[in-house]
C-alpha cells in the first residue's frame, strides 16, 4: 500500500486481507478532499474500491468523530429506503491507534461548491435541493426501533443536551474569546421547547454531505457522514440543514459553499416543503435555527484550533476561523426574530 498520511499502509492491508471480502491485490489509498470533520480516504485494489474513514489527526471533540456510531447506523439503515453506503468492515484502535470504518465506494458526484452547481441547470438545481428535503422526511420517517436504533440515543431532554455538549465543546476547543457565543448559550439553555418528536438524525444534513446520480443530480445516491447520527428531535435536522444556507457558513469551506448558492431555493421554502410533508409545526424554528447556528460555530472553531496545531490534512482551512463570530451571531438573530 502506498504512503498516505493518516493511515498506516501495513496495518490497513493487513486488516483488509482479514475483514475486507472480496479484497484482492495491493491497495493505494488517497485522502478525499471536502471534509473538515473525520478524513476519508478512497482505496482501491484496482478491482474495487471502498472508502475508509478515520478521526481527524487531532480529535478535539470527541462526540463529533465517532466512526463507530456512524458504522452501526450505515448497518442499521441499509433496508430502510434511506440512501446509503453498504458497510463493510470496522477496525478498532488496535489496528493503527484509531479507530476507523470501511464501507462500500458509491459513484456520484457531490455538490461541494457555487462552481460544482454551474453544471446543473437552474431547475435541476431546484429539484437537488428539494430531494434532499425529501430525503431528510424519509429519514425521519423510520421507526427507530423497527431498525434495531432504539438505543442509539436518549429522545428525552435532548434539545437541553445538545446545548449542553456544544458548549461542553466550545470550552475544549475555544482559541479566543467571542461573546456571542457565551450569550447564545445562555438564552438557548433557558428557551429550548419541548421536544417535537424523536426520531434518527443525521446530525451534518446538508448537500455536500449527499453523492447525488451522475445521470441526473436531483436522485440522491447516497447520504454519508454519519458519525454524528442520533435518536432527537428532527427538527433540529431541520434547522442544521438551513442554518447551511447562509453565507455565514461559506468560509467553512474555504469559501463559495454549494449549500449558500442563491441557485438554490430559500430557507424559507425547504422550510415549508419539509413542514408540508413531514407534518411536523414550524412554531418554534427560530430555536431550531439557533442551535444550528451555535453548533456550527463551535465545530469551526474546533476545525480553526486544529488547523492551528498543524493537525489538519488537505487544503483550504485558512479561511474556518472566521466563520464562529458571525455564526454566533446570526443565530442571536435568528432567537430574537423567531425564524428567518
Amino acid at each position: 500500500m502506498n504512503v498516505v498520511d493518516g493511515l498506516d499502509p501495513d496495518a490497513v492491508a493487513r486488516f483488509f486481507f482479514e475483514h475486507v471480502p472480496g479484497f484482492d491485490g495491493e491497495l493505494r489509498a488517497e485522502l478525499v478532499q471536502g471534509g473538515r470533520s473525520n478524513l476519508t480516504y478512497k482505496v482501491t485494489d484496482g478491482r474495487t474500491c471502498w472508502v475508509l474513514r478515520r478521526p481527524p489527526l487531532g480529535g478535539l471533540t470527541p462526540s463529533a468523530h465517532d466512526v463507530g456510531r456512524e458504522f452501526r447506523v450505515l448497518s442499521a439503515l441499509a433496508d430502510s429506503g434511506v440512501p446509503v453506503a453498504r458497510a463493510v468492515a470496522l477496525g478498532d484502535a488496535s489496528v493503527m491507534g484509531v479507530p476507523f470504518s470501511v464501507v462500500e465506494y458509491v459513484d456520484g458526484v457531490v455538490m461541494r461548491t457555487e462552481e460544482d452547481l454551474t453544471a446543473l441547470s437552474d431547475r435541476t438545481a431546484v429539484r437537488c435541493a428539494h430531494a434532499l428535503v425529501d430525503v431528510l422526511t424519509r429519514l425521519h420517517d423510520v421507526e427507530p426501533a423497527a431498525v434495531g436504533l432504539s438505543d442509539l440515543g436518549r429522545p428525552e431532554g435532548y434539545l437541553a443536551r445538545q446545548v449542553r455538549r456544544w458548549y461542553g465543546q466550545w470550552l475544549r476547543v475555544r482559541t479566543r474569546d467571542l461573546p456571542d457565543i457565551e450569550v447564545l448559550h445562555e438564552r438557548l439553555a433557558a428557551a429550548h421547547p419541548t421536544e417535537s418528536g424523536a426520531s434518527v438524525v443525521h446530525g451534518d444534513f446538508r448537500i455536500d454531505n449527499a453523492i447525488l446520480a451522475r445521470d441526473d443530480p436531483s436522485q440522491v445516491r447516497a447520504l454519508v457522514d454519519w458519525e454524528m447520527a442520533t435518536i432527537g428531535d428532527p427538527l433540529a435536522d431541520l434547522g442544521l440543514h438551513l442554518v447551511y444556507t447562509d453565507p455565514a457558513f461559506s468560509p467553512v469551506l474555504a469559501g463559495g459553499a454549494a449549500s449558500t448558492s442563491s441557485r438554490l431555493p430559500s430557507p424559507e421554502n425547504l422550510a415549508q416543503r419539509y413542514s408540508a410533508m413531514s407534518g411536523r409545526s414550524l412554531d418554534h424554528l427560530g430555536f431550531y435555527l439557533a442551535l444550528g447556528y451555535f453548533k456550527i460555530a463551535v465545530i469551526a472553531e474546533g476545525i480553526h484550533a486544529r488547523h492551528r496545531q498543524g493537525l489538519t490534512l488537505g487544503s483550504g482551512f485558512e479561511t474556518v476561523g472566521d466563520a464562529p463570530a458571525p455564526l454566533a451571531a446570526a443565530g442571536l438573530n435568528a432567537l430574537r426574530r423567531g425564524g428567518f
